[in-house]
């Protein structure tokens, strides 16, 4: 007499599946939108993919280098775990074959890149290969100051541009904006004023530093003749200046702005390789800088930190072709190179997600 097998069908809610899946990482949640319809419009949707962005542990925070080949070719570099000696692990390379031109990174929010050319305008999620593309503005300037953020009161990505001229000793700067949500680009307020790139040697039109919901740049006033922070919040749409520490009175060549943990902070490299390493302990008080850091740089000409690690130390760009560690003595904990040629590339700190914008158009 035969025995019946009776199949136990497991059943699972779909509250319980989705706080499981919100403890997954970006590269598990991207594989698991293959395994079925229901996990696919679960993973897709916004809502979760807001609340996923919530869970730190569950997304990593790591270095892209961008390639200027066409198409341009983004390596990924975990320097939490791998840049702890001379890194030999395999890169994640991303490609972005849309645009024909080489682009640049002018700023990464939320798992997104701004990627810009003299023609067009992208915002490009690498971890899942979605992009928007969004119109140029109308301005017509020779340099220029770039920026992008996220409004979270308006849950809202902003595009920042301050143009001006540099064939001119007294000019006036444009500041504007492009909201996501309203689709267009703004003028700023209030913002007929003198600014320029402080930094003096400044090949390249730059990106602003993102702390505390603003956008933060090195700026020269060139009507009071004087270096600081111009920084534009992205939630009351204004400008707001700061001061920088009081043993710094002229932008060095070699100087940059950064966030320190949770501070806003600022590197200067000066003579015998020294760098210097100063940071606001209170934001937007310019009385609260404080000198942290003062160690040579033997194993390089040039040090341009970046980001500090959960443990304190501090990783930077190497002369423009790689990464270096060092703890807070300024000894070199490890280093691994990304390119040949410092011209060919550039770098930016990136939090993995699996957010999507409005419109979204999936890489081909």
């Amino acid at each position: 007499m035969e025995k019946k097998t009776t199949k136990l069908c497991l059943y699972l809610p779909t509250e319980l599946i989705i706080q499981i899946l919100l403890r997954l990482t970006v590269k598990s949640l991207i594989r698991f939108k293959s395994v079925c319809k229901t996990w696919f419009t679960l993973i897709s949707d916004p809502n979760f993919a807001n609340s996923h962005f919530q869970f730190p542990a569950t997304h990593t925070r790591k270095i892209l280098s961008l390639s200027s080949t066409t198409p341009p070719q983004i390596q990924s570099i975990d320097f939490e775990e791998n840049l702890v000696s001379n890194f030999s692990a395999p890169l994640n390379l991303f490609k972005f074959n849309i645009s024909n031109f080489p682009l640049q990174i002018k700023g990464s929010c939320r798992g997104f890149l701004f990627l810009c050319n003299s023609w067009k305008f992208y915002l490009w999620n690498p971890s899942t290969g979605f992009y928007k593309q969004i119109p140029l503005s109308n301005s017509c300037y020779s340099r220029y100051l770039y920026g992008f953020g996220y409004d979270g009161s308006r849950d809202d990505y902003v595009v920042v541009l301050m143009g001006y001229n540099t064939n001119v000793v007294y000019h006036t700067s444009r500041f504007e904006f492009f909201s996501l949500r309203d689709n267009k680009w703004k003028q700023i307020k209030g913002s007929h004023l003198s600014y320029k790139n402080a930094l003096p040697n400044a090949n390249r039109d730059i990106g602003g530093t993102i702390l505390n919901s603003a956008i933060h740049w090195l700026a020269f006033r060139c009507d009071f003749m004087v270096d600081g922070i111009v920084a534009f919040d992205l939630m009351e749409r204004k400008l707001l200046e700061m001061c920088l520490p009081d043993e710094i009175d002229i932008v060095p060549n070699d100087c940059g702005l950064w966030v320190s943990g949770e501070f806003l902070s600022l590197w200067a490299m000066r003579r015998h390789h020294i760098v210097d390493i100063w940071v606001m302990k209170e934001y937007k008080v310019s009385s609260s800088w404080i000198k942290t850091h003062v160690f040579p740089i033997n194993a390089t000409p040039y040090f341009s930190p970046i980001y500090s690690t959960k443990n304190g130390d501090i990783v930077g760009i190497d002369d423009g072709i790689g990464l270096m560690k060092y703890n807070g003595k300024g000894q070199l904990l490890g280093q691994c190179s990304f390119c040949d040629d410092p011209s060919e590339s550039q770098v930016v700190i990136y939090t993995e997600s699996v957010l999507s914008l409005p419109g979204d158009i999936e890489q081909v």
